[in-house]
């Protein structure tokens, strides 16, 4: 099993985009298909609810609540420690521990802001996490 911690800039650019093979939409499938073992805390699903309902996005609120049940469905809650990690967006940090807490199982964190998480060596693109997991026969 493959585990992610998939920051929130990912699943709204999911629910943007108007292609099908764009690597965001990649990583969601492969999300929703159970190949990859989503990673998460309530901090993070708190985020992931606020973003999706901005309405500066004009996300249908049914596709929200769709990809947000599907998200708590198919994800594990982690209780990270905080790590006292200074990032260039203190709202990055809650991703960070969580995917750190499970460096254990090789969790990636992946994010279309690497930027965001300089010299973090399991910050990953999604295009980068879709060869993880070609890599990994899935």
């Amino acid at each position: 099993m493959v585990y992610a911690v998939v920051d929130t800039n990912v699943i709204v650019s999911s629910l943007l985009t108007k292609n099908p093979l764009s690597p965001v939409m990649l990583v969601m499938h492969e999300l929703f298909a159970g190949k990859v073992q989503l990673l998460v805390n309530d901090a993070i699903l708190a985020e992931y609810k606020e973003v999706l309902s901005r309405p500066k996005f004009h996300l249908d609120e049914i596709a929200i609540n769709r990809t947000l049940d599907s998200i708590q469905r198919l994800s594990i809650n982690v209780d990270a420690p905080e790590s006292g990690v200074e990032l260039p967006d203190p709202k990055d940090v809650v991703f960070y521990d969580v995917a750190l807490a499970c460096r254990d199982k090789d969790a990636s964190l992946v994010t279309g802001n690497t930027k965001h998480f300089p010299g973090v060596p399991f910050v990953v693109t999604p295009r980068e996490f879709l060869e993880i997991l070609a890599k990994e026969g899935l």
